[in-house]
Order: C-alpha cells, then structure tokens, then sequence
C-alpha cells in the first residue's frame, strides 16, 4: 500500500472481547515494520481492546506510531495516564469513540484533547469490529463539532470510508482517512487512494 501512494499504515488489532472479533497483535507489526524496511513508514495502530494499557509497550517495541485506544473503555484519569504513557514510549497518542457516543462526556473526549494529552481524534463512522459496513454520514456532525472547537486537530474517520463518502468526511472537517475494503477491493488502488487525499485537499 505504501507503493501504491499510502501515507499511513492502519493496523486494527482486536481483542475477541471489546469487539466480537480477533486480530493481529504486536508480532504482526513487528513483522511489518522489518518487511516495509528502511521506508518511514508510520504505524497506526487502533486498538478496539479492553485493556490497552497492556499492549504498548509491546506496541512501541514493535514499531508503532500511534496508539489509539477507545474511550469507552477508558476515560478520565486512566485515559490521561494512558495518554502520557504513550507518549513517554515515543508514539503518537490518539482516542477513538463509536459512532453513538458523544465527544464532551466527562471524562471524554473534549477533555482530553483540552488538557493537550492527544493528537487525534478516530471518530468511527461504523460499529468497530468488521469491514465492509455502510458509512453513518450522522457521525459527520460530530467531526464538524469537533474541527469547530480544535481548528488544528488531527481528526481521523474510519469506516465505510471510499471515494464517494469521503467528501462528506473531508467537509465535515477531517483530515485522516482511513480506508480498508475501498483500497484492497479496488482494481486500482494507487487511484482510489490518490481519489481519497484529493478530496482532502478539496476540502482544506
């Protein structure tokens, strides 16, 4: 992918508890890190775990660059404790919230961007768990909200992202985009992907 014109490597790892499925762990992106080689690639690493806490150190060993971990199931002290551990290993720090919950919850999100503890924000445009879902343009107000109150935030959205709804996202007001089935289902993924950055700079 990073042939093909990919400016991060989003790596889902899955815990069969938070969400229903199991995915790869730290050894796989280790694994990855030595296959890409001397390329800077940037390893974006979304945990939809329990407990993520006990998977960064593993995670900044294995080559991560950013760690983001759900705030539903870590928030308020524990969040910010998490935050600066992740950071104190060299690595980006980021938060991610499902599509119903809402950012300005104590303890939440708007808080701890406030507190200058994250560097970007996932807001999940599907259920996590698997690929393929339909985009939910709903979450799109909660991106516009967002860039309104942090006009230099890194604002990421994920799923059901393709050429199509990614505009949506782009006006919206973000400026990471995370695309799965849209890129490895395409005959052409250089394009889809050169489709996807041009409607954030459309945007911007």
């Amino acid at each position: 992918m990073l042939d093909e014109g990919a400016d991060w490597l989003h790596v889902d790892i899955m815990d069969g508890h938070f969400v229903p499925n199991l995915t790869i762990g730290p050894p796989v992106v280790a694994d990855l890190a030595k296959r890409v080689g001397p390329r800077d690639a940037f390893f974006d690493c979304h945990l939809s775990v329990s407990n993520p806490a006990t998977l960064v150190p593993a995670l900044a060993a294995a080559g991560a660059s950013s760690v983001t971990f759900h705030i539903e199931v870590v928030s308020g002290t524990a969040a910010e404790e998490l935050c600066k551990t992740i950071r104190s290993l060299g690595m980006r720090a980021a938060v991610a919230c499902k599509p119903s919950t809402p950012c300005d919850e104590d303890g939440g999100v708007y808080e701890l961007v406030d507190a200058g503890l994250v560097d970007m924000v996932l807001c999940l445009s599907v259920e996590p768990g698997f690929g393929g879902q339909k985009f939910n343009p709903a979450v799109c107000d909660k991106v516009s909200a967002l860039r309104a109150r942090y006009p230099d935030l890194d604002i990421q959205m994920d799923g059901g992202v393709n050429p199509s709804t990614a505009e949506l996202c782009a006006r919206a007001g973000a400026n990471v985009l995370v695309a799965g089935s849209a890129v490895f289902g395409a005959a052409n993924p250089a394009q889809v992907i050169s489709q996807l950055r041009q409607s954030i700079l459309n945007a911007s």
